[in-house]
């Protein structure tokens, strides 16, 4: 009797287990999938628009009519994306334009905004290129390649870039953190100076755009729930009468000002979340 009761135990404890990791799995698999589908829609609209840009390669309609189709995706996830003070973008002028850069959900984000700035280009590292349709795209939408190795490169670009400000009235966008803040602890990741040598030497106005944090993703407890983003476009900053000897104290006066944006933002969506304000979340 007593033997029959510990292998009923025993199965019982196995069933649960068994129950438990094949939970824990398909937990897993639900999170890679929508992070996949994710790339394959980048991927498969990038396809469809390709033909389209071939009329006008490299001109700013291109980036324009991609982003209204490209914009829709996140849909599918029930993400919604809240643009505030978006009259700013709308100007017509000359810009540099900053944010944030969280997760390959910014594609989404500046997606959303490019209805509103309309004659903008990316400023991205060369490896873009290289990311097969989705890059081919980028690339006939105007984007601006840089290449981190090859500063006498760099420099013919920062040229490039002050005419088409200055005489196009062209916004470039530029994520002046270098890289995905992946492992977010309420604070930005130091800022590069490119973005504001570029917006110095052309003497045209600084938009911070920043974007609020992603709770409803968790990379490691394999979560990606329905959400909203918040892109907070600040006040212009002036370059009128700066110099490149300007440009360290320019480049900590921004991170400060978008610091305590990204921290004010941060309490508001997610007063309104299932995670707790001050969890640590380790973004895709």
């Amino acid at each position: 009797m007593l033997s029959k009761i510990l292998i009923s135990l025993t199965v019982i404890v196995f069933l649960l287990r068994f129950k438990s990791v094949v939970k824990s799995e398909l937990i897993k698999l639900k999170f890679h999938l929508k992070m996949s589908l994710y790339y394959v829609l980048l991927t498969l609209t990038s396809m469809i628009v390709m033909p389209f840009l071939l009329f006008r390669p490299k001109h700013h309609s291109n980036g324009l009519f991609t982003a209204n189709l490209m914009k829709h995706i996140t849909k599918i996830y029930g993400l919604e994306w809240h643009i505030r003070n978006g009259e700013i973008l709308a100007e017509d002028r000359g810009a540099v334009i900053i944010s944030n850069h969280q997760s390959v959900l910014d594609i989404a984000g500046f997606n959303n905004a490019w209805y509103l700035a309309r004659k903008l280009y990316l400023i991205v590292k060369r490896e873009v290129i290289w990311t097969g349709p989705l890059g081919i795209v980028t690339y006939l939408c105007g984007s601006i390649f840089i290449d981190r190795q090859n500063p006498k490169e760099a420099n013919k670009i920062l040229e490039r870039t002050k005419q088409i400000m200055t005489e196009d009235k062209i916004k470039i966008w530029i994520f002046p953190e270098g890289t995905r803040n992946r492992n977010w602890n309420g604070k930005l990741l130091p800022f590069k100076k490119g973005a504001f040598n570029i917006a110095v030497r052309a003497q045209v106005p600084i938009l911070p755009v920043v974007y609020s944090p992603y709770y409803f993703i968790d990379n490691d407890k394999y979560v990606f729930n329905k959400g909203h983003v918040i892109l907070q476009c600040l006040e212009p900053v002036s370059t009128k009468g700066l110099t490149l000897e300007d440009v360290p104290a320019l480049t900590e006066r921004l991170h400060q000002i978008m610091s305590r944006a990204f921290e004010q933002l941060s309490k508001e969506v997610q007063s309104t979340s299932p995670m707790k304000h001050g969890q640590h979340t380790k973004l895709c």
